[in-house]
This record gives structure tokens, C-alpha cells and sequence, in this order.
């Protein structure tokens, strides 16, 4: 069978393109295309909101003016009705729900750029309204606008991250969208301890407004920013695509091989489906999507929201009084910065799949330490549960929180991206509200009020949690350690390696088949995979 030689050419020039992505790493990537790292940055920096969002909704709920606002004076202090207070943790993760899928359909109609704008845009106005809002339904109306909005942040981060940055870049960038994430969350903490101690309505305005700052810098960069290639390709824009490419990689780089190659993807890609939820599971896609959408239910098996959220309960237990207690979960997610960091280092040397594995075995022996920990009844053993929490917010953020992030830029297809990663924001936002009711119950059960994860509780109520004692309390580390030994066991078989891979050979190993736990060591092309 004969084939053109425009045909041919385009093949060399995807290959030339492939051996130029493999061959150069992280090093020369900064040395010689700074700008590619400069928007990935950018990117990755949109999940910081969202970070900063999910923590505040606990954390400012230590702040007394916030509960004399919002709440009445029970026993001569403020408090917030509980079914209001679950409505508060919530409504944020109800919104990042269906955020998510709204930013899937409008990233693949208008562009990444348009729909970030657009994102912002919904957080500015959920901000104004959950500082300045005068009754409880119009703060939770407002949590809900802002959730959308995040879910934006949350969705578009991990697509152009993966879109824009080439293979010696890409797993560090996307890892980079949990550093944000762990940033996001350091900075809430640290501002809402700063202000928390002001008695009038600024002692939770204030950490809200500092939102406007993301905001502003989000949208500024939205407007300066490349458009995705790959989208632009997708869309039929070729010249578009051309000139997003030399803003990316710099004048002195010739797209032209590239483009290509990306053309190349596109096309295969394109003739083997059509986009839409549907399509997600349908054939090969099945097994992207659902590894996409597994490892962050695997996030939520390995005890994330029990051990994190609820890290106060813990330094509480050992004796520490409110205000240290708040220091140490600034700690708390002051180590998860630094895991995070740590993963820089590891995830284009060890790989993703030895370290996500061995992050869900290390949560999970972690987890039922504190199990046992909880049945011992001495000082010491609850100061180790307390020292437990903050070895497992490192180990969290090192390994699972961040690959995941990675996994999912990787694994996803081109034409069905923004949809996985929609289901995928979709997944966490799903077991984040199942979590966030259900877990106070295990640890309190008959204290309606405990349903808020947050410090001020034992304060006000320091005597029904020393008489819930009895209750499940840090055994239900049992309980999260069993669900993550099984979640471990499943990954075994599903989670792959896929570091220093093209796209164009994920693909291929995906369409072809390929078992994901044998992915490392398989040959594409007839040739010998060298990583």
C-alpha cells in the first residue's frame, strides 16, 4: 500500500517530535523554554482557590464573631444551629459538583482561557456574597455560587496543565496542582488565625475578601495567557495553534513538528470517538475514565477528610487547648506543603505508579496505628495519635494527593479530557459531602452539633466530647485503614506507569489493551521504551 509524502512526512515529524519531548528533561525544559514553565505555574495556581476555599469552611468557624453573626448564645456562648453548620461545610462541595461538569462543556465550546475568565468572574461575586451577607440562607446561596466557581479552578488546572507542558514537565506541573491545593489551605488557615481574634464582623470578612487577590491575579494571567494547542487543534484553529506554541516554547522553536504531531493525535483520536459522557465509557475510554475518577474515591477510602478535617480532634485529645491546637493544623498543612514539594523530586525518578501504591500502603498503616493508638488509653498514646496526623498529612501530599493530579493528566484522552476531569471534580465533590456527613457521626454520634469539623467545637462543648469518649472517636482509623487496604489492592491491578510517555503512545497502549500495571515495561511501536 502506498502512502503520500505528506503522510510520511507527517509521521517523521511525530516521531521527531516524540524522541525531542523523551530525551529532554525538567533542567533543560527551564533552561530553554522558561515561558513553558511560567504559564504551567500559572495554571496549577488556579487550584490555590479552590484550596483556600475547602479549608476556610472549616477553619472560620473558630472564629467567634463569624458564630455570633451567623448563630444564637447557647449556654453563654455562640453557637450555630448544626443543620446550618453541615449546610456550611457542604454547600461549597455541592457546587464544585456541578462547577465541574458546567466547565467541561464550556472549556470545549469557548476555550481554556474564556472558561477561567468565566470561573473567576462566578468566585468574585460568590466571595462578595459569603462576606457580606446578612442571614444564614444568603451565606449559603453564597457558598454555593463560590463552589461553582472553584469547581472551574479545579477542572481547568489539570487540563492545561497536561495540555501545555511537555513530557519532562509534566509530571511536575500537574503535581504542582496540589501544591496549590496544600498552599491554598496553609493560607487559609494562617490568614483566619490573623483575623480570627478580632471581635467585630472583619474577623471573618477579611479572610474571605483576600480571595479578590486570587481573583485578580487569576484573571489578569487568564487574559495574557496561551491558548491550550491541543484545544486550538481540536477546534481547527492550525494557525491559532501555531503561534500558541511559539508564545509557549519561544521564537527560536520551530512548531512546525510539533503541530504535527499533535494534529496527528488529534485526528486518530478524534476518528476513533466523539466527545460526550457517554463516549467516557464506552470501549478503552472505560478504563481511562474510571481510573480518572478511582483515584480520587482512593483519595477519600485513604481517610483524607477524616484525618485532615479532623486533625484538631486529635491535638485536642492529647490536652492542647483551642488556640495551640489551631497552631498545629497550621503545621498540619504547613507539611503538606512540603510532601508536596518532595513529590517534585520523585515523580520523574521513581515514577507514579511505586509512589501512589506506596502512598496508599503508608496512609493505610498509618490509619490503623491511630485505630490502635485510640484503645490505649494514655497521654502518650493520644500525643502519638496527634504526631500521627501531621506524618500523614506529609505522606499524603508526597504521594497520593499529588499524583493523583498527574495521573489524571496523563491517563485521560484528548477529545474526552475536560469531560474525565469533570467526572473526576465530580468524584471528589460527591465524597467530600458524603464524608463531611457522615465521619462526624462515626467519630460523635450523639452530639448533633459535632457535625463541624473545626476547633471551636471542643471549646464550647469540651464536656460532651470527653463523655462521647466511649464512641468510636480515632478508632474509626479502623475503619478508613480497611477501606484503604482494599482501595490498595485494586490499584495494584489498575494504576499505571506512564512516566516519560507521549501522548500518542498512551494512546496506543490504552487502545491496544495493554493491562495498566504492565503499561512500564511495554513496547510501543515496535520499539524499546527507554525511560
Amino acid at each position: 500500500m502506498n502512502v503520500s509524502p505528506e503522510k510520511e512526512a507527517s509521521k517523521d515529524a511525530e516521531v521527531i517530535d516524540a524522541l525531542y519531548d523523551r530525551q529532554m528533561t525538567a533542567m533543560e525544559t527551564f533552561r530553554k523554554h522558561p515561558k513553558i514553565v511560567l504559564w504551567a505555574f500559572f495554571w496549577c495556581m488556579t487550584a490555590l482557590g479552590w484550596g483556600f476555599d475547602t479549608q476556610v469552611n472549616g477553619a472560620i468557624i473558630s472564629v467567634p464573631s463569624f458564630r455570633t453573626y451567623y448563630g444564637y448564645i447557647y449556654q453563654g456562648s455562640p453557637v450555630i444551629p448544626a443543620s446550618w453548620l453541615s449546610a456550611f461545610n457542604v454547600m461549597s462541595s455541592v457546587g464544585q459538583f456541578f462547577g465541574g461538569f458546567i466547565c467541561s462543556w464550556l472549556a470545549d465550546r469557548v476555550g481554556r482561557k474564556k472558561s477561567l475568565l468565566v470561573g473567576v468572574i462566578i468566585v468574585t461575586g460568590g466571595i462578595f456574597g459569603e462576606a457580606f451577607s446578612s442571614t444564614r440562607a444568603a451565606f449559603v446561596v453564597s457558598k454555593l455560587i463560590l463552589g461553582v466557581g472553584v469547581g472551574f479552578y479545579l477542572t481547568l488546572g489539570p487540563i492545561t496543565c497536561s495540555e501545555i507542558s511537555p513530557v519532562a514537565l509534566r509530571g511536575l506541573s500537574s503535581a504542582g496542582v496540589n501544591l496549590a491545593i496544600a498552599v491554598g489551605q496553609l493560607i487559609s488557615n494562617a490568614v483566619t488565625k490573623g483575623f480570627g481574634s478580632r471581635g467585630d464582623v472583619w474577623g471573618f470578612r477579611a479572610p474571605f475578601l483576600l480571595q479578590l487577590f486570587f481573583s485578580l491575579v487569576l484573571f489578569v494571567g487568564g487574559c495574557l495567557s496561551p491558548e491550550s494547542p491541543w484545544y486550538l487543534v481540536r477546534r481547527g484553529e492550525i494557525d491559532q495553534a501555531k503561534r500558541s506554541l511559539q508564545r509557549l516554547y519561544g521564537r527560536d522553536f520551530d512548531p512546525a513538528g510539533k503541530l504535527l504531531a499533535i494534529q496527528g493525535t488529534v485526528e486518530a483520536e478524534c476518528a476513533a470517538q466523539q466527545p460526550g459522557y457517554l463516549a467516557a465509557f464506552r470501549g478503552a475510554d472505560r478504563t481511562r475514565t474510571c481510573i480518572s475518577m478511582g483515584i480520587f474515591a482512593c483519595q477519600h477510602f485513604a481517610g483524607i477528610i477524616f484525618v485532615l478535617s479532623f486533625s484538631t480532634y486529635f491535638f485536642q485529645l492529647a490536652g492542647l487547648d483551642t488556640e495551640d491546637s489551631f497552631d498545629l493544623g497550621v503545621g498540619v498543612t504547613a507539611c503538606g506543603v512540603a510532601g508536596n514539594i518532595c513529590s517534585w523530586f520523585l515523580v520523574n525518578r521513581v515514577g507514579r505508579r511505586p509512589i501512589f501504591l506506596g502512598g496508599m500502603v503508608g496512609c493505610t498503616i498509618i490509619l490503623l496505628l491511630i485505630g490502635i493508638l485510640d484503645v490505649v488509653p494514655t497521654k502518650g498514646a493520644q500525643w502519638a495519635q496527634a504526631s500521627l496526623t501531621v506524618i500523614y498529612s506529609f505522606v499524603y501530599f508526597m504521594t497520593i494527593g499529588a499524583v493523583a493530579f498527574v495521573l489524571l493528566g496523563e491517563v485521560s484522552s484528548l477529545v474526552l479530557r475536560a469531560r474525565t476531569t469533570a467526572l473526576a471534580t465530580a468524584t471528589q465533590a460527591a465524597f467530600g459531602i458524603l464524608m463531611f456527613f457522615a465521619v462526624p457521626y462515626m467519630v460523635n454520634p450523639d452530639a448533633g452539633v459535632s457535625l463541624s469539623p473545626s476547633p471551636f467545637f471542643s471549646a464550647v462543648y469540651t464536656e460532651t466530647w470527653r463523655k462521647t469518649q466511649q464512641d468510636l472517636g480515632g478508632k474509626v482509623g479502623f475503619i478508613f485503614g480497611g477501606l484503604s487496604a482494599i482501595a490498595t489492592v485494586v490499584c495494584f491491578f489498575y494504576i499505571p506507569e506512564l512516566k516519560g510517555r507521549t501522548y500518542e503512545e498512551i494512546d496506543e497502549m490504552f487502545i491496544g489493551g495493554v493491562r495498566p500495571r504492565q503499561m512500564g515495561q511495554h513496547q510501543c511501536g515496535g520499539r524499546d521504551y527507554i525511560p
